[in-house]
């Protein structure tokens, strides 16, 4: 038997082996992430105001047919008080494909054809894989990625409160805060960051019920530019451990 680490599971969801492979931790009861009791909040902007932002939002990523940017990647784990930095390229391309190529650490790779989502974790010589299949294959994915790939809608999946971008550190948009209408081990809220002048998500920033962190910038985004058909396809180097559930 191989030796265990933190991610190998013999078996999980498809939403929990995404979780994992991007840095969220999983399992645990849902519950809000813990707050400082002097922190000021700030008041959320009207309702219609946060339909709206949503509306937008929706209708550019449904006339995305791909999207490619740079991402850096932000995971802090509250309970050991450690941040752990990654950066690379990602790649969508509807339906359902998409691609991680990390830089930092080099040579992870988070892969789905649309019918198969593949993990590779170059440090550890292992790889995750599962099918994705069904008419209801959609609903495996996690929402806060799921618009991307063309599977769901951002208000079938969340409740949303908009805040203003000045508010919230983001000048020049607004922040959706989404919380999940049906309750997920992987995450309680997903703070969208929304580009006023042509309604892109420009971070992305996941909680979870242990009060971890996991954010996403993405700049250098493309839509709609052809993307090389083997960016969906990855076959890990020889002696590599491959886990299925």
């Amino acid at each position: 038997m191989s030796r265990p680490t933190q991610l190998h599971v013999r078996r999980r969801s498809l939403a929990t082996t995404f979780a994992l492979a991007l840095g969220l931790a999983t399992l645990g009861a849902v519950a809000a992430p813990s707050k400082p009791a002097s922190a000021a909040e700030p008041a959320p902007l009207d309702a219609k105001v946060a339909e709206d932002v949503v509306t937008k939002v929706q209708a550019f990523y449904d006339q995305s047919r791909t999207f490619t940017a740079r991402f850096n990647q932000e995971f802090t784990v509250k309970a050991y008080n450690t941040k752990r930095a990654s950066a690379g390229v990602v790649f969508f391309e509807k339906p359902g494909k998409m691609a991680w190529e990390y830089s930092t650490p080099a040579g992870n790779r988070v892969v789905s054809n649309g019918t198969t989502v593949r993990v590779y974790e170059a440090d550890n010589k292992q790889m995750f894989e599962q099918q994705v299949s069904g008419a209801q294959s959609g609903a495996q994915y996690p929402a806060a990625l799921s618009f991307l790939l063309g599977r769901g809608k951002l208000s079938d999946a969340f409740n949303f409160q908009a805040f203003a971008g000045g508010d919230m550190k983001f000048a020049g948009g607004t922040v959706l805060v989404g919380t999940p209408k049906t309750p997920t081990p992987a995450y309680t809220k997903v703070l969208f960051y929304v580009d006023t002048a042509t309604s892109q998500i420009r971070r992305v920033l996941i909680l979870d019920a242990q009060g971890n962190k996991n954010s996403f910038v993405f700049t250098e985004v493309q839509v709609n530019r052809p993307v090389v058909a083997t960016k969906f396809v990855f076959e890990p180097p020889p002696g590599t451990t491959v886990v299925k559930p």
